[in-house]
């Protein structure tokens, strides 16, 4: 029987920096908040001593080189939610997910040209924020014609459809909020 692969992060991008630790759980050791590269895992890690991490800095989380002197993370202390997160983490979270979003337009564009149904009554588009059975058939109807290309591509020929970016990170924060079981882009 094959087992299924961890999802382990490799890199993350630090949210908050809390160098006495959180305030509301009473630890003593500095942790960072980080939102993980390739999963968009809520993480807490534990520095190692004397460092100081900044917000928006990228750091290694994988195993094996933590030895690396370059390395700043001790161990990572595990997944957290979105409720967990510092007030700071969360305002710096929505400006991560925008950023990924436009870094990884690729990635996403690829979304819209092989998103499938769910099941017989939904379809996976139809879970972005401002996507109806309309626009979900206009976009299966246009991506059967000629795959989407980039964001402005989806803008041009859906006609009235919101921003392609902005309802992806919209969808990616809600994941992590967790205000819907399906999970499209987040683990």
């Amino acid at each position: 029987m094959l087992r299924e692969q961890k999802r382990i992060e490799e890199t993350g991008v630090v949210l908050d920096f809390l160098p006495h630790g959180h305030p509301l759980r009473g630890g003593r050791g500095a942790i960072a908040q980080v939102l993980g590269d390739k999963f968009l895992t809520l993480l807490e890690v534990e520095p190692k001593r004397d460092i100081h991490l900044t917000v928006g800095e990228k750091i290694f989380l994988g195993r094996g080189k933590r030895e690396n002197p370059e390395n700043k993370i001790h161990h990572v202390l595990g997944r957290i939610t979105y409720d967990d997160l510092t007030q700071s983490a969360k305002m710096e979270l929505d400006r991560i997910v925008k950023e990924k979003v436009e870094t990884e337009e690729e990635k996403y564009v690829n979304f819209f040209n092989k998103a499938g149904p769910i099941n017989i009554r939904m379809h996976s588009l139809e879970l972005l924020p401002g996507i109806g059975k309309k626009h979900m058939m206009a976009i299966l109807e246009e991506r059967r014609r000629e795959p989407f290309k980039s964001y402005k591509d989806i803008s041009e020929r859906i006609e009235l459809l919101p921003s392609p970016e902005k309802v992806i990170a919209k969808r990616i924060i809600e994941e992590l909020q967790g205000i819907d079981k399906y999970k499209l882009f987040t683990y």
